[in-house]
């Protein structure tokens, strides 16, 4: 069980629910990071006293560190802030709740100093997760998921990790605002309405990937990674209530499900408190109350991004560090009322014909995040 941990985004939707839990928990904070909500930071660090804050804005930066000024708190700042955050020797477990690929360096840094990892930044798996698994290895560092598609596999499998005995991974999916659309309706759709989720309260950018369903592609690879199982061993269905988080098909037919409410801080307790669970500050599941559970298959046709999402995972190299870099960029774009809903798609098509390299090493994932943005940027400058 974890003691000690630092929170990379903490001012975010799972960096907040991190500290309702760590609240509950009783657990110690060491460091405390964030892009540039300067206001929310500071109460944070005022209320938690960690040893260390990061700010990635510059300008946010200069602000937290005259605020915090009369508080024995170390301000640092940028990519390097994270990384010395994910690295403090005082916390025995990092939660890497940062948005995007600025989460995969800090990830590096924190296994390479043993720590647990509890992994809400699935861009980094999407990306380099080979490379991320095989230093885990080497340098015994633990990754649990905290995504609740993959910590509900994660429990699925606590009793059995014998690879062999796994017909299939099943990541739900609740099909996000737009489900049941036609192409034609889909393609009216602007950021208003796509941030509109049924059951979760997330951030933008992943909202927006929600009703992009490029989310359940990005968790198909992610799932691939943590498990090393190939993408046809992995699949995905739509549970609109979002109350069986995901499931483990055998050889020998059985299915095992993981079910509750869709809480987050319930898979994050877990990533804390692994082997142990104990008790969150997440409401019961009360099954008498339940709406009748229902799955469906993704439509394909409609929703672009998860089609290319699988193809990308299907090729490999740095196609995925590719894929997702145009994503984050077009969805950037897309949250500035800049450019239509399949447009994204398009951009993710377009950054997918880039170059791959097979076997690539950190400096050609970040060569490939960085071509798929220039190509992005180059198409709708900001």
């Amino acid at each position: 069980m974890s003691s000690c941990i630092s929170v990379l985004g903490s001012t975010g939707s799972i960096g907040r629910q991190t500290l309702d839990v760590v609240d509950k928990l009783g657990l110690r904070v060491a460091a405390l990071t964030a892009n540039r909500d300067v206001d929310r930071l500071e109460a944070q660090c005022r209320k938690y006293r960690p040893k260390l804050a990061a700010m990635m804005d510059e300008a946010a930066y200069k602000e937290l560190k005259a605020r915090l000024s009369d508080m024995n708190i170390t301000v640092v700042l940028g990519l390097e802030g994270l990384i010395t955050a994910a690295s403090l020797p005082e916390a025995d477990t990092v939660v890497t709740a940062v948005s995007g690929m600025v989460g995969l360096k800090p990830t590096l840094a924190a296994i390479r100093e043993h720590k647990r990892i509890a992994l809400a930044n699935k861009e980094t798996l999407v990306c380099a997760g080979e490379l991320v698994m095989e230093q885990a290895k080497t340098y015994g560092a633990e990754i649990i998921p905290v995504d609740s598609e993959h910590s509900a596999i994660f429990q699925c499998l606590m009793g059995n990790r014998d690879k062999t005995q796994i017909k299939r991974l099943i990541l739900t999916c609740s099909g996000g605002p737009f489900y049941g659309l036609t192409r034609t309706e889909l393609a009216e759709k602007k950021k208003a309405d796509a941030l509109r989720h049924p059951n979760w309260k997330m951030g933008a950018k992943i909202t927006i990937d929600c009703a992009t369903l490029m989310n359940k592609g990005l968790e198909i690879i992610e799932a691939m990674r943590l498990y090393d199982l190939p993408l046809e061993k992995v699949t995905a269905v739509v549970h609109r209530q979002s109350i069986v988080h995901s499931m483990v098909e055998f050889t020998d037919g059985a299915v095992m499900a993981q079910l509750g409410a869709p809480d987050m801080r319930i898979p994050i307790s877990l990533a804390m408190t692994y082997p142990e669970r104990k008790q969150t500050p997440a409401p019961a599941l009360d099954l008498l109350s339940c709406p009748p559970l229902t799955f469906a298959e993704i439509d394909e046709g409609s929703f672009d991004c998860f089609r290319l999402a699988k193809e990308a995972a299907r090729r490999g190299g740095t196609v995925c560090a590719a894929m997702n870099a145009a994503n984050e960029e077009a969805v950037a774009l897309y949250l500035q009322d800049n450019i239509g809903f399949y447009d994204i798609s398009e951009l993710v098509a377009r950054a997918m014909e880039l170059p791959s390299v097979e076997n690539p090493k950190l400096r050609d994932i970040l060569n490939a995040d960085k071509a798929a943005r220039e190509l992005v940027r180059s198409r709708f400058p900001r």
